[in-house]
């Protein structure tokens, strides 16, 4: 790509945090040009009228959703919808040429039978489905360089996977004794109104949701079972916590080797994250807070061996709206489009 161009990029679902975050990012992205925002129930409105602190910088009015609009305008489209949309809209804008990335569950799955049994929906996209790239850079660089379709990660299994994956690659640790206890700020469960996600019910209140059946287990199980080389269950428990952004995961397992310490995991870390930009490996005895990481595409790992017990213990903190949506979908945006991944994204998060 020449100094000057611009790729021209489109959002279909602008009107959600998810799309508000990408709009955010693209403005300030130096090689693409946001061209498109489109949108069912928000449609005829003027993004500004949505988020007016954006007046001074979005002239654009979000439209219907038309494929050949689209496909005109974008080279680049990212895919801000509910689950079960992006599939009927995917295939179309593929066939007209475009790059693809969706933030929903519609193309995360290698099995599209595990994402019908927990999502529900009949597909018929078998074919497209199967040329998806789990959009996770940190493990699969070289396969989103390559892929002109990307199911971006849940913000849960971006910091679950990212806290456990040198764990499993390198077999240091007893599978079924893998316990993942996250914790996600409200706005995690999106824009629309929701009883729970009110400031009288979640203000001075923790409380676990979607206890064994959450519908992100089946996507770790899924990497963890890829990483390990073998098939994987995982426990996973996430809870609500009164805050707007963040995901604390802390992962716990039994070492298979009880006589690792706490240096012998921070090696290998720092080695399975030496290419990784936005992975920061933290010195012994400092533990990541969700505050460092807000408002950046960074991810945070505190290591800590307990040798009383045999256990490791990973804690990894993420702004669920950056690196566990919105940043990393960009990031997956410039390795498909041959540019540095770290382009167009902010290093730095807001402190305190």
């Amino acid at each position: 790509m020449g100094d000057f161009d611009r790729v021209p990029v489109g959002i279909v679902g602008a009107s959600g945090y998810g799309g508000v975050q990408l709009v955010r990012l693209l403005l300030d992205h130096p090689h693409v040009e946001l061209t498109y925002l489109g949108g069912q129930s928000s449609a005829g409105k003027s993004f500004s009228d949505l988020y007016p602190h954006l007046q001074q910088r979005v002239d654009l009015t979000i439209e219907p959703v038309d494929v050949d609009v689209i496909a005109n305008r974008c080279r680049v489209v990212f895919l801000s919808l509910p689950n079960g949309l992006a599939w009927k809209i995917a295939p179309p804008l593929l066939d007209k040429g475009c790059q693809v990335l969706d933030l929903s569950a519609d193309y995360r799955f290698f099995n599209l039978d595990t994402y019908q049994a927990w999502y529900g929906s009949e597909r018929t996209d078998r074919d497209v489905a199967a040329t998806a790239v789990y959009g996770l850079p940190e493990l699969y660089r070289d396969r989103i360089r390559e892929a002109n379709l990307i199911g971006c990660p849940g913000c849960y299994p971006t910091a679950s996977l990212l806290a456990i994956a040198p764990l499993l690659k390198q077999g240091l640790i007893a599978p079924e004794t893998l316990v993942i206890d996250a914790k996600s700020g409200t706005s995690g469960g999106g824009r629309q109104a929701k009883t729970h996600l009110l400031l009288a019910e979640a203000d001075s209140s923790i409380a676990a949701y979607g206890v064994a059946r959450h519908r992100h287990t089946p996507e770790i199980e899924q990497i963890c079972s890829d990483l390990a080389g073998h098939e994987m269950l995982v426990q996973f428990t996430p809870h609500l916590v009164p805050m707007v952004r963040g995901i604390l995961a802390t992962v716990y397992a039994t070492l298979r080797d009880p006589g690792l310490v706490r240096e012998d995991i921070a090696t290998i870390y720092n080695a399975f994250y030496r290419a990784s930009p936005w992975v920061n490996v933290l010195p012994a005895g400092v533990y990541p807070q969700t505050k460092w990481a807000c408002s950046s595409n960074l991810n945070y790992l505190g290591i800590e061996v307990d040798q009383r017990t045999g256990r490791v213990i990973i804690l990894s903190a993420i702004d669920n709206l950056l690196k566990g949506q919105a940043g990393q979908a960009v990031q997956c945006m410039n390795l498909m489009l041959g540019l540095e991944e770290t382009v167009g994204l902010p290093s730095l998060g807001f402190y305190p």
